[in-house]
């Protein structure tokens, strides 16, 4: 299906179909690499397309954690992130039965749903002796069993090598690392003294991709935790070698898309997008917010979407949301909630910067000037908490709002305008 060398499939039509976009172009651009559909049969999930030139996506991060390790809140969030609108969920799941949770949010959720093993095999191994004592094959299994389970989309830390981990001992950094996987990955190379199993064995890792067709994220494991250490020599020489791994994905025909930072300040953003398309050759981009400031804890999904939309604009094609509880604790479901409309509301700017998606606005604007609130509510990104604004301190009779009451702008120029 996906090297995209004949005429497009049904998945690739059907995902065509929900952006309103012509069904070879999206073959094209997955044949050549610059988009993704993320699908592995054995989940099936409804077909949704990343990459150049279509409408940027937004994935919502669930999961359970050893302090909060049940499946039920959980599988609650995942509900609510789908239901404002998360184009794709990833089960980061570290406590509890870690395999039930995948299951159950494969089985439930018809979007796109993505791991990352190595979180998995760490524990595994941490429960045995310590994280550092993984071998090959505990990656590689952990891999293929996320990939026999469903999973549609992978990160996996192939560009944390010897080399790119001898720069983060040079690059004076104040945050280390700050990706979980990888500092799984970090740790063993640098307590091993080996090179990482994940990019000395890469064409296997291919081999698996190829047999469950599932995309592989390529995850950026030294991103920046804070904005002094963004783009720093550690972080670019991992996008190097992710570049590198990008064209064997190609030739191997497996789809794939590359991870991008983290904490990055504005004016670095748009240096980062267009570094991350060359060095990858148009790639789809995959971007954790970027968080543009270290000190709004509370309101991280704000910092997160500002930066959100900034790369968008500047060609990101895949949203990470963050939530009012990054850097503080595990979410819950209004932080989720919060979180995508947030990161809803970065792509939506971003597209509508670029022409897509103008129609919504149109709606809404036609709506307002006919004081049509129902029209309104239907167009928004959050119709309940719209009318629940729209309920205080107005009267049933009020044709306006509580700001401007009797004295509506709209409705004092229409009526004039209408003599």
């Amino acid at each position: 299906m996906f090297q995209a060398r004949g005429g497009a499939s049904e998945e690739i039509v059907r995902a065509a179909r929900a952006e309103g976009a012509d069904p070879e172009w999206v073959r094209r651009m997955v044949a050549t690499g610059r988009a993704v559909v993320p699908f592995n049969p054995l989940h099936s999930p409804e077909p949704c397309a990343i990459g150049e030139g279509l409408a940027v996506k937004v994935n919502a991060n669930v999961g359970t954690s050893r302090d909060l390790p049940d499946l039920g809140p959980e599988l609650e969030k995942a509900r609510i992130a789908v239901r404002y609108g998360a184009d794709a969920l990833m089960d980061l799941s570290t406590g509890g039965d870690i395999d039930e949770v995948r299951r159950t949010i494969l089985k439930e959720m018809r979007v796109p749903v993505g791991t990352v093993p190595i979180y998995q095999e760490g524990l595994r191994a941490a429960r045995r002796s310590a994280v550092v004592d993984m071998d090959e094959d505990d990656m590689f299994n952990g891999i293929e069993r996320h990939a026999k389970d469903g999973v549609d989309f992978m990160t996996v830390h192939c560009g944390i090598t010897l080399e790119s981990v001898a720069r983060l001992r040079r690059a004076e950094r104040l945050t280390d690392v700050v990706s979980r996987g990888g500092a799984f990955l970090t740790a063993w190379i640098l307590h091993n003294e080996q090179e990482n199993p994940l990019y000395e064995n890469f064409d296997y890792l291919l081999e698996l991709a190829q047999r469950y067709e599932f995309v592989l994220s390529l995850g950026d494991g030294l991103r920046p935790g804070c904005v002094a250490d963004a783009t720093d020599r550690a972080q670019v020489q991992e996008l190097i070698v992710l570049g590198e791994l990008v064209q064997r994905c190609r030739e191997a025909g497996v789809q794939c898309m590359v991870e991008g930072p983290g904490h990055v300040p504005l004016s670095q953003i748009e240096a980062n997008v267009l570094l991350e398309k060359r060095v990858c050759d148009s790639a789809p981009f995959y971007v954790l917010g970027p968080l543009v400031t270290d000190i709004a804890p509370g309101y991280d999904h704000i910092v997160g979407a500002i930066g959100g939309a900034v790369a968008a604009l500047a060609g990101a094609d895949f949203l990470c949301y963050v939530t009012p509880a990054e850097h503080l604790s595990l979410p819950d479901g209004e932080d989720v909630k919060e979180g995508v409309i947030a990161s809803k509301i970065a792509a939506h700017a971003a597209d509508l910067a670029l022409g897509r998606g103008v129609e919504r606005d149109q709606r809404m604007a036609v709506a307002r000037k006919a004081l049509d609130w129902e029209g309104m509510y239907r167009e928004a990104l959050d119709p309940e908490k719209a009318r629940r604004y729209r309920r205080r301190g107005t009267t049933a009779e009020s044709e306006g709002c509580s700001m401007c009451g009797d004295v509506c702008a709209i409705k004092m120029v229409s009526q004039y305008l209408e003599r």
